[in-house]
């Protein structure tokens, strides 16, 4: 028997964190490349920093969602699962030197991608070739070995692993 009162059946992963250097190119990225949803944001002015939180969300949800208060937008990006957050501390995009660690300049020394599961990777990939230079290529399904994945990177470098939902 557990001397904790919580049970940890009940523990859900909730969110990701990733810092960005410029938020509407990021922003631009996560919606309309990739398709979230920005459901909430918090500016921090005593800490110079701007929280996006971003997620996948269905038809009838994105509209009630559009329709409530910042509160409850809130409080529905930390009660759900699958949520990216970009952290932005201010006048980061404008430092043309200024860059993150994204994990993949120095491969195999911490954080890696994140991934998306799409109803058809070779659509989707058409898809965000007709974005042209606004998406940067790490991987196309057509190369290497490794033909059921692809992999783009944000405008931050941070790789994102397109999968098919049938991928085993």
């Amino acid at each position: 028997m557990s001397e904790f009162k919580t049970d940890i059946k009940t523990y859900e992963f909730n969110h990701t964190m990733i810092r960005v250097k410029d938020p509407k190119a990021s922003l631009y990225f996560y919606e309309e490349i990739l398709g979230m949803k920005l459901i909430s944001s918090l500016e921090n002015e005593s800490g110079k920093f701007t929280l996006y939180f971003l997620a996948y969300v269905n038809e009838k949800d994105a509209a009630a969602l559009d329709a409530k208060p910042k509160d409850e937008r809130r409080a529905y990006a930390f009660n759900r699962s699958g949520v990216l957050e970009l952290t932005h501390n201010w006048g980061t995009e404008n430092d043309a030197d200024f860059s993150y660690a994204n994990g993949n300049s120095n491969p195999g020394r911490g954080f890696g991608h994140t991934a998306i599961i799409v109803d058809d990777i070779q659509e989707a990939c058409k898809r965000f070739e007709s974005f042209g230079d606004k998406v940067k290529w790490v991987k196309r399904v057509t190369d290497g070995n490794m033909k059921n994945i692809a992999f783009i990177a944000d405008p931050d470098g941070y790789w994102v692993e397109i999968l098919n939902r049938a991928f085993a």
